[in-house]
């Protein structure tokens, strides 16, 4: 395709795409919102709903990164469990975070219904233990869940029960959550801009931001333009790159790959995945995979942590897909495409300051959707003068990444090579 995005299923199937200008010249602006993905786009809207005058830049298209290319998962909570949560930070910070998860796939629903974003919603997530030892903590996880959160849409599935569900013998237990959801991510963030722009945000694509001048009023400079902004919010994740060495000190890009499969015929699709809900496994280098709206499989496996993508990324998750589906080796496969996402060191998501004006979020650490959401509104809030929600996100305990943005790549590669060699064993 020609138009801007990268050749995926999600492209093939998006909804409202359509050419925004490239900034020219000079404008001014209450907020200038760098980035046109779920967090930049969220925030946006939040702004423009506040009243706030809202310029977005977006170096190419609207949900052109990881928010239009990722498996569309939505998951309540953090992407931490609570019981490691408590350790933490404790029972008050992690009931805390609870509630925001928990709200943030509130958020997104609420969105999706209220701006008619039509984005495949559909309904549960199966969480499912790759080794048998895991499977007293995933019952132990569910019943804490319940007991301590009152989260009563999630349940524990034991492997006889697991067997029915997903016409798989590779797993040992599952836990489902019917309060967490999966969509369409491409057609989602697209929903949100567009939402945006009918509250009166103003959206530039091509308008890559080359350098931003603190100070009371920030310069947000492109190549053709420049927004004077009295406050501004980062929303580039794994893309920040040189525009700020703290930020991306802070976070480690790694590439993510993703197939769809021709679309399967209902019986098939069902013996697969019965209840239509997504699923994701507990190794270190997960598998995630859900049926989009035309029932095709869309599978997630593998990553790697250079700048470059596989040569064959079909062959590359093929193999991923059929160590859990061997029944799919004559299924064709008509997408396969790649993303680069965000880490922290904690797997915590980084919000935080360069200046009082100058907030961001990002480093998601695969729990992006829903968590970029809520991200969005709690920026728009912080620049609304109510920062309590915020300084809590930003609060939380984060490391550097040894050697800060220049040096940390071989001992990132090191490390998840390592724990990618455990999932092997």
């Amino acid at each position: 395709m020609h138009n801007g995005y990268i050749d995926s299923y999600y492209n093939a199937t998006a909804r409202g795409i359509r050419e925004r200008p490239a900034l020219q010249g000079e404008l001014t602006a209450d907020v200038c919102v760098i980035g046109g993905g779920i967090t930049g786009t969220s925030a946006a809207l939040h702004l423009a709903q506040r009243g706030k005058k809202v310029v977005l830049l977006e170096a190419q298209r609207v949900g052109w990164g990881a928010s239009g290319r990722n498996g569309g998962h939505v998951s309540v909570g953090q992407r931490k469990d609570q019981p490691a949560l408590e350790k933490l930070v404790g029972h008050e910070t992690a009931g805390k975070l609870w509630d925001l998860g928990l709200e943030a796939v509130q958020l997104l629903k609420a969105l999706i219904a209220g701006h008619s974003i039509d984005c495949d919603l559909k309904s549960g997530v199966l969480y499912v233990a790759a080794k048998q030892r895991e499977v007293s903590g995933l019952q132990q996880e569910c019943e804490h869940l319940r007991q301590r959160y009152g989260h009563q849409s999630v349940r524990f599935i034991p492997r006889d029960e697991l067997l029915g569900m997903l016409g798989t013998n590779r797993y040992f237990a599952g836990m489902l959550d019917e309060t967490a959801a999966h969509l369409h991510p491409l057609n989602y963030v697209l929903g949100l801009a567009a939402a945006g722009e009918a509250a009166g945000a103003t959206i530039y694509e091509r308008s890559r931001v080359c350098a931003f001048e603190q100070g009371q009023t920030v310069v947000v400079r492109t190549k053709a333009g420049c927004v004077r902004a009295r406050d501004v919010v980062i929303a580039c994740n794994g893309y920040v790159e040189s525009l700020s060495r703290r930020m991306a000190g802070q976070i480690m890009p790694i590439n993510n790959f993703i197939l769809a499969t021709e679309p399967l015929p209902e019986t098939e699709a069902r013996s697969i995945i019965r209840d239509d809900v997504a699923v994701q496994d507990s190794l270190f280098v997960i598998n995630y995979w859900k049926l989009s709206a035309d029932n095709r499989l869309i599978f997630g496996g593998g990553e790697n942590y250079s700048r470059r993508f596989p040569a064959d990324i079909r062959s590359f998750v093929r193999k991923y897909m059929l160590r859990v589906y061997p029944q799919l080796a004559e299924t064709r496969i008509d997408y396969a495409w790649g993303g680069t996402l965000a880490i922290t060191m904690s797997r915590l998501p980084g919000f935080g300051r360069l200046a009082d004006n100058v907030l961001y979020a990002q480093g998601y650490s695969g729990h992006g959707v829903p968590t970029a959401t809520l991200g969005g509104k709690l920026l728009a809030e912080a620049v609304s003068g109510e920062t309590q929600r915020f300084d809590l996100m930003a609060g939380l305990p984060t490391r550097r990444f040894p050697g800060g943005a220049l040096l940390r790549w071989p001992a990132l590669v090191a490390g998840m090579s390592y724990y990618a060699l455990r999932d092997r064993l």
